[in-house]
């Protein structure tokens, strides 16, 4: 059943403080019991000192009491002890908590840099991994596996029904605040060991070429060995019945025993990790579900049918102990007479090929559990979040209220904006640190998280499906010998050529081409942008470059032109980060030099003092008699956003 969806401040400081109070509750219960534990030692060795020297008297009872009692003190102890590393998981689970609901999140948690690929079209330009990323912010995950399920969502724009079904899903593991405290907990034991890539090597490597018979002959010769050498001990049979059956069964374990210890040696690791899962397992089984998605995970996992996965997982784990005590010197000789390591390494490859596939579907359905959990933390974390539409009309992006994810709901200032008909190149010209590369980020965040099946940061949301392709942050590479105006033409072919591969494109370009001369850039830009706008896609592109601006008024109706801009107020730059119609018309890039102590053209014979640049050709106003677009953006509040270093 899902919970009451509370305040989020609130539920987090209120479960923040009895998760607290129970682990300090625990940590003295457990303290108390050490020191019991400690005391019944003492009595116990003075017990057995009292029979040794006294031979008598009450030394024997109390030494029998004594120990029976430390017995059940040390599994006592040890119950405390993971109850307390439990209420251990909660505490940080909740501070995690609050911490997303201020700047403190950006420091502890899983950054995701493993999952960082500066080839990607956006992952980089987008800060989607990294330090301070939106991973970073999102990811609930205690698993690798589910880690990497997140990424994998952030980095492939799924298709409208994939996401329809993740964000009902989403939507209701958000109503669920217990029960996503529970799958973190219970997972967050697993944290730092739990492998995923050992473990799908593992399941997934080629048979090692353990014969079927291998198992049956060698339980077959342990039954005899066991036989014979009782017979033999009974006077019925003669020493060297059993010395051969014992020389066959070195045969045939000598034979086998390359494969045998491949199996025992590579199983090790993966079989433990395996079975750290049920406890995870059962827990989300336990739950009822009525998402058509969240039913369909669980079925993964055998409930309601045949043997459950934990069933499973238990036969082998308990294979892999086995396997473990046999190494023990006082065991040994037994698990030599039985052949139990070959029995034992045929057990687990048999396991291995027949439930291999399964464990598969098993783990898979692990990481999306914990995916969609990391949504729905992000649903319940955000109020001021909605479930984006997907639409699958002709190519479209509108929204009212949007902002960057990862800014502060209270101070972030939030824009309407619309693309696709009839408008689909917007160029915003704007001065430095005004909020260029935010905005763009703020697009394309947002978008990366509806691909996801994630809620984001508008008051409505609506847009088609598209490949989204980005420029903002691409860098020169020594090592490779590559400049980063070489980079950037690198990635501008890759958008180009989704596009003409007939994809829908949503492209967000930083400063395009201003790794070359003005005129290159200026004749390049236009290729570039009439070639994506005649294919279909739609983008934004931020310049300083006000000769870009007249690529908005050769597409016509298609082209619209908006800036940003600042004031010179009292000697400081103000910024309001709102979007408004036409061509920037201030400059502050002479403000800042002299803010900063260097000697530049004196006042007067700039532009940041008002004095306005030349329209670009064409006519950036609209004024030539066409009407004037609609409203692409509004905005609220004016704030600086902290995000924004590169104007």
């Amino acid at each position: 059943m899902a919970d009451a969806s509370p305040d989020p401040n609130t539920y987090y400081l209120d479960a923040f403080a009895a998760a607290q109070s129970a682990h300090d509750g625990l940590t003295r219960r457990f303290a108390r019991l050490g020191a019991i534990r400690l005391a019944v030692f003492l009595v116990g060795l003075g017990a057995a000192a009292s029979v040794v020297l006294n031979r008598g008297g009450i030394g024997g009872p109390v030494l029998i009491a004594a120990a029976t009692g430390f017995v059940a003190l040390v599994v006592w102890h040890e119950r405390i002890a993971r109850r307390q590393a439990t209420a251990a998981a909660s505490v940080g689970y909740y501070r995690r908590g609050l911490d997303r609901l201020s700047s403190a999140w950006r420091t502890g948690g899983d950054q995701g840099d493993r999952f960082r690929d500066d080839n990607h079209l956006f992952a980089t330009d987008l800060e989607l991994f990294g330090p301070s990323s939106l991973f970073h912010y999102l990811s609930t995950a205690s698993t690798e596996t589910g880690a990497a399920t997140l990424a994998g969502w952030l980095l492939a724009p799924a298709d409208p029904p994939t996401v329809a079904r993740r964000q009902e899903a989403a939507r209701e593991l958000a109503g669920r605040p217990a029960f996503r405290h529970d799958l973190a907990v219970v997972g967050g034991q697993l944290s730092g060991a739990l492998d995923s890539s050992a473990l799908r090597r593992w399941l997934e490597s080629p048979p090692l070429g353990i014969p079927g018979w291998a198992g049956p002959v060698a339980a077959g010769l342990a039954v005899a060995n066991l036989g014979l050498l009782g017979a033999t001990g009974a006077g019925l049979l003669p020493g060297l019945v059993p010395a051969l059956s014992f020389a066959t069964s070195l045969a045939c374990a000598g034979w086998l025993a390359p494969r045998i210890r491949q199996s025992l040696g590579f199983a090790g690791r993966p079989v433990r990790e395996l079975d750290r899962l049920t406890a995870l397992l059962r827990r989300a089984a336990g739950e009822q579900f009525t998402s058509p998605h969240l039913k369909e995970l669980v079925g993964v996992w055998g409930v309601g049918h045949g043997t459950p996965a934990w069933g499973a997982i238990g036969r082998l784990a308990l294979m892999a102990g086995l396997a473990d005590a046999r190494r023990n010197q006082l065991f040994a000789p037994v698990a030599a007479l039985l052949l139990l390591g070959t029995q034992l390494g045929a057990a687990i490859e048999r396991w291995r090929l027949r439930s291999g596939p399964a464990a598969l579907r098993w783990l898979d359905a692990v990481g999306e559990f914990e995916a969609l959990a990391s949504l729905a933390t992000f649903a319940f974390d955000r109020p001021d979040a909605v479930w984006p539409v997907l639409i699958a009309e002709s190519p479209r992006f509108d929204v009212r209220g949007l902002a960057h994810p990862l800014l502060p709901a209270e101070t972030a200032i939030r824009n309407d904006f619309t693309l696709g008909q009839p408008v689909r190149l917007a160029v915003i010209s704007g001065s430095n640190m005004s909020g260029k590369s935010t905005l763009l980020k703020a697009v394309g965040v947002n978008l990366a998280l509806a691909y996801a099946g994630a809620p984001v940061v508008a008051r409505s949301f609506q847009t088609g499906p598209f490949d989204i392709g980005a420029s903002l942050v691409l860098r020169e590479s020594l090592l490779e010998g590559r400049s980063r105006f070489y980079a950037e033409i690198l990635r501008l072919k890759a958008i180009v050529a989704r596009a003409e591969a007939g994809r829908p494109v949503f492209f967000l370009l930083d400063e395009l081409l201003s790794g070359t001369n003005s005129h290159d850039r200026a004749l390049g830009a236009r290729s570039i942008l009439d070639g994506l706008v005649d294919r279909g896609a739609i983008g934004v592109i931020t310049t300083h470059d006000l000769a870009l601006a007249s690529v908005a008024d050769l597409l016509g109706e298609r082209g619209a032109n908006w800036h940003l801009e600042d004031q010179l107020i009292d000697g400081r730059l103000v910024f309001d980060y709102s979007l408004k119609p036409g061509v920037v018309r201030t400059s502050n890039a002479l403000a800042l030099m002299r803010a900063v102590g260097l000697s530049v053209a004196p006042p007067g014979n700039d532009l940041a003092g008002g004095e306005h640049p030349p329209a670009p050709a064409g006519g950036a106003d609209r004024t030539s008699g066409k009407e004037s677009p609609p409203a692409l953006w509004s905005a609220q509040k004016p704030t600086r956003s902290p995000s924004d270093t590169t104007g």
